[in-house]
């Protein structure tokens, strides 16, 4: 075996075995609470598309569902191996393009539809990124919980530093934040590519309201 194939083999491997290692630190933190089990069990149903798969935790959950561990000293080591195995997951465009169609972004981000039990599976699923975010400056109802997108890429610039991040943010946020509150809309389908595509053309296009 040639000694480049060996060095991949190794990284591979040993990305595999932390992830093994994480993932049962992580349940390990998070006692077993019969209590809760049977609560979660009883206050949810399998409902339409909605299946009880999503109450089940992975790593990255476990870890933030304890506020007292994730900002204990120990917990700082694993946030960072979390936010390395999120990072890790995250593709890059397919076709190499980052920039989409700002209109359709819009779109997007005003649409909180897909993925709830009354839709369909073939419902197309919206971002709600107003929920909380202000990002257009004309539109009045928008949350507050994440931080103004108003003049985003007039603010901070459009150099491919700035679009990777922002491209890597959308895609899974807990890759710099491992608690972060925003949904990783890759990680978890919410959004396919062309979606994140246009949202990214709607916070970085210059000829974007956001950016006017």
């Amino acid at each position: 075996m040639k000694t480049i194939q060996f060095k991949k083999l190794f990284a591979i491997s040993g990305l595999a075995l932390t992830a093994i290692v994480f993932s049962a630190s992580a349940f390990a933190q998070q006692k077993n609470d019969p209590k809760f089990n049977k609560m979660m069990q009883d206050s949810f149903k399998a409902e339409g598309i909605a299946g009880l798969d999503r109450i089940e935790q992975d790593a990255t959950q476990k870890f933030c569902s304890d506020p007292k561990f994730a900002n204990s000293k120990q917990g700082e080591a694993m946030r960072d191996k979390i936010q390395k195995i999120n990072m890790d997951g995250i593709k890059q465009p397919s076709d190499g393009k980052y920039i989409g169609d700002w209109k359709s972004g819009e779109r997007i981000a005003q649409s909180g539809r897909g993925a709830t039990w009354t839709d369909s599976a073939d419902t197309v699923i919206g971002g709600g990124c107003y929920n909380c975010h202000q990002i257009d400056p004309k539109e009045i109802s928008y949350g507050n919980i994440g931080p103004s997108l108003s003049g985003y890429g007039k603010l901070r610039g459009y150099s491919q530093d700035v679009i990777k991040y922002t491209w890597n943010r959308i895609n899974n946020s807990k890759a710099y934040n491992a608690c972060s509150n925003m949904p990783r809309f890759a990680h978890f389908k919410l959004l396919n590519e062309k979606q994140i595509q246009d949202v990214m053309a709607l916070l970085l296009d210059p000829e974007s309201p956001v950016n006017k």
